[in-house]
């Protein structure tokens, strides 16, 4: 059997990517709008569900949902999450055949975040391209032949991503901060099998630490953590801790 193309991929997800870039139009940014829409995806048992309606639904309707994917996303990040009503998602989901029951997205966060991170991390690297549909758009009028990008195999994984883009550095309040295994454990419960490891500041005298690091598995989690945002706080237990992407610096080794 053939291999499927990038392409083929592109054609496949291409009601996908109208949804995401009528997300992108109506509110505005990128990274918000990428995981709204991997949630719906996800939401999407194969039927006619909420997805479809987006790039054809008036603005006040798309703001509307993506809202309510993005109160879903953020309370999952919450210690004891508490599931907003989604009543348009269900609506246009329903018409699928559908029924989504938030109060199911609460208690099974691991296979939400499981279920997104997986788009995140396959096909939506290729969805949320623009040069690759630049690409396509350019082939699709003739103004280049077959680009090898798009002739290429797919594979729903790209490769290997550094640890760099899949940490989070992480800082506490002072004197409170949670124990490494706290924050591992944290993440495992809520997330499930996410974490490679935490690192924390070494320090001297008995003094606490003030920052650390988390290494995800994934890119996907850094994305659905933050949603789109610089800095999010997060409580474990009732310690707050702040967490943003990790940025190494240029002549420093990795934390």
């Amino acid at each position: 059997m053939a291999a499927v193309t990038v392409r083929e991929v592109l054609y496949m997800y291409s009601v996908v990517r109208q949804a995401y870039e009528r997300l992108v139009s109506v509110c505005g940014s990128p990274e918000q709008a990428q995981n709204v829409v991997a949630l719906l995806v996800w939401l999407d048992q194969g039927t006619i569900s909420a997805i479809h309606h987006v790039p054809v639904i008036a603005p006040d309707a798309v703001a509307a949902v993506a809202a309510e994917a993005n109160a879903v996303l953020e309370c999952l990040r919450h210690q004891v999450p508490v599931l907003p009503p989604i009543p348009l998602i269900s609506t246009l989901s329903m018409q699928g055949g559908v029924r989504i029951e938030p109060g199911f997205l609460a208690v099974h966060q691991d296979l939400v975040v499981r279920g997104v991170a997986h788009f995140l991390d396959g096909a939506g690297k290729f969805v949320f391209d623009d040069r690759l549909h630049v690409l396509l758009r350019k082939s699709e009028t003739g103004l280049v032949g077959n680009p090898p990008e798009l002739m290429a195999p797919y594979t729903s994984h790209p490769g290997a991503v550094p640890e760099d883009h899949r940490s989070m550095f992480i800082t506490f309040s002072k004197g409170m901060p949670p124990q490494r295994e706290e924050i591992f454990e944290y993440f495992r419960e809520k997330w499930g099998d996410c974490v490679v490891r935490v690192l924390m500041e070494k320090t001297k005298g008995g003094h606490v630490p003030m920052y650390g690091r988390i290494i995800f598995k994934t890119e996907a989690i850094v994305k659905l953590v933050l949603n789109g945002k610089r800095l999010v706080k997060i409580s474990i237990g009732h310690r707050q801790i702040w967490l943003r992407k990790y940025v190494p610096r240029p002549t420093n080794a990795a934390a």
